[in-house]
């Protein structure tokens, strides 16, 4: 394996991350994970509302300690000229811009990608929002809420007989998060033969689109709408959720042939693996309790432990249903580093997931932890004391 090196893939970029809760906080989470500069304007009152959501320990919010690692943590209020003023002279110096006010907001303030590419041409100007920058809705406050209605997750995800299930948590915004750093990466990379920036423009109602496998085209070509399946895969199976004789639960999925034939051995039925039927992914869909009739009770005569055990040793792909505390403490996570431990001032060492990409050579990596509220304002825009000691006097640092 070739040796690492200091360097990180985004050394030298710098990026202004002028948002707030959640996905394109994390999508600069992600640039800033990948080795640039990340300058987090915040609102000199309160700072990211993600400061205060969540749990806290000693006064030190959890959650922003993920999300604004290796964040420079500049307070700055927008809607001032003088602010104004400081964010287009940061911008000029800036490589990307990651926002997500609602759109007009930053073009009102006279900070739109037109006035600021004109200085700085190859400026990246990334910009989140609900319902994108046209259309109906597109002045409308959106949320991650918005995304997994509006792209027919929630109407999928639940019991058949049941109501529509949101997520417990920002998963419309998580993957938002994600494809708007994939973005900006796409950007950077043509910028590189152009020299020209451009703007990023994402939606929360859409991503969810592009992982919600083929419910649109199914619609369109065969006017077949999709519905809740609950634990079961729409055009496959064996695949769901079994409990064991200890109580706890385990997941199950054998997408091809081979993998539910030993499945089948491995539970006492070698003989449905000859049946017409169970060469085919969607015949074997529609025989989905035929084949739960044999795999429930072997679940439930075994406790989680030795089933995964005996599982594992047959080739059936299962996974326990984990926790936080097993995730924190299961070894194949550690092994691949997925994980990492990170000291703090006040907290000591704190676990939380580590960068995303393991990069062989330029590793991705966590250099600090979310900072307090304006930790970097006085070294990134570098101002004389007294303009300094008068822009916080009127709020707008």
């Amino acid at each position: 394996m070739e040796p690492t090196t200091a360097r990180r893939p985004l050394d030298g970029i710098r990026v202004l991350d002028v948002s707030t809760v959640i996905a394109a906080p994390l999508a600069a989470m992600i640039l800033g994970d990948l080795g640039a500069e990340v300058v987090k304007i915040e609102h000199p009152r309160d700072g990211d509302p993600a400061r205060h959501h969540g749990y806290a320990k000693d006064g030190v919010p959890l959650w922003w300690l993920m999300l604004g690692r290796n964040k420079k943590s500049v307070t700055l209020y927008l809607g001032d000229p003088e602010g104004q003023e400081l964010f287009r002279g940061l911008a000029a110096t800036a490589d990307v811009i990651v926002e997500n006010f609602r759109p007009g907001t930053m073009e009102a303030w006279g900070l739109g990608y037109e006035v600021l590419a004109a200085d700085n041409p190859g400026l990246v100007f990334a910009r989140v929002s609900g319902f994108g920058r046209t259309g109906p809705l597109f002045r409308e406050p959106g949320f991650g809420t918005m995304g997994e209605t509006m792209s027919g997750f929630a109407f999928r995800n639940g019991d058949p007989a049941g109501e529509p299930y949101l997520p417990p948590f920002g998963l419309a915004d998580g993957v938002t998060g994600i494809a708007t750093a994939l973005g900006v990466l796409s950007a950077l990379y043509e910028r590189r033969d152009s020299g020209r920036g451009q703007q990023v423009d994402l939606s929360i109602i859409e991503p969810l689109l592009t992982i919600l496998e083929p419910q649109l085209v199914t619609r369109d070509q065969l006017g077949v709408t999709l519905g809740r399946t609950g634990n079961q895969a729409e055009m496959n199976a064996p695949r769901g959720m079994y409990r064991t004789k200890d109580e706890a639960w385990v997941a199950l999925s054998a997408s091809t042939a081979s993998t539910a034939g030993n499945v089948v051995r491995l539970m006492g039925a070698p003989g449905l693996a000859d049946e017409p039927w169970f060469a085919h992914a969607n015949q074997r869909r529609a025989h989905a309790a035929d084949l739960d009739a044999v795999i429930v009770p072997w679940f439930a005569a075994r406790t989680a432990g030795t089933a995964v055990a005996e599982c594992r040793a047959a080739g059936v792909p299962v996974a326990p249903v984990h926790t936080a505390e097993d995730i924190l403490a299961d070894p194949q996570y550690a092994a691949i580093g997925a994980i990492g431990s990170y000291e703090h001032s006040q907290l000591g060492t704190v676990r939380m997931p580590d960068a995303l990409f393991r990069l062989s050579r330029t590793p991705a990596g966590v250099r600090w932890l979310g900072p307090e509220l304006g930790a970097h304002t006085e070294e990134v825009l570098d101002l004389d004391p007294e303009r300094l000691a008068r822009l916080r006097e009127r709020g707008v640092l």
